[in-house]
């Protein structure tokens, strides 16, 4: 029985393809715009929002030169309408000159609205290896 979960996934890769394409557009038919709506970056504050997610995403594509990311995806849990993913993220990153490889555990929360799953919740944080 399909429980959502192919659609979850596809919901999952479509951020992260946007996220290596540095397309905020895409970001934006990702992102639920609801007012609860949270995303936490590795190592900073929690942005409440799509209006402040989006300002974040567009300081990180304007300063970034590259971004290449691979995802190991960990758990896929689905109750109902909310679903989550734990993966970790291995980014690539090529800014100012310099590449930089960062490892980040992930929890990406979907809600389902209207038959489509959006992101409600990311949250990275970073991998001491």
């Amino acid at each position: 029985m399909n429980n959502g979960r192919s659609e979850v996934l596809a919901a999952n890769e479509a951020f992260y393809r946007a996220f290596e394409k540095k397309d905020v557009e895409a970001m934006s038919t990702i992102w639920s715009k609801g007012s609860g709506t949270l995303c936490i970056h590795p190592g900073r504050r929690a942005l409440r929002g799509w209006k402040e997610i989006e300002s974040s995403w567009m300081q990180i594509f304007r300063n970034t030169k590259y971004i290449e990311v691979e995802t190991d995806i960990i758990s896929v849990e689905i109750c109902e309408t909310i679903a989550y993913v734990i993966l970790i993220e291995k980014v690539l990153q090529a800014s100012g000159g310099r590449s930089i490889q960062a490892e980040s555990m992930a929890t990406n929360i979907f809600q389902c609205l209207a038959s489509s799953w959006y992101l409600v919740h990311h949250h990275g944080s970073p991998l001491m290896r």
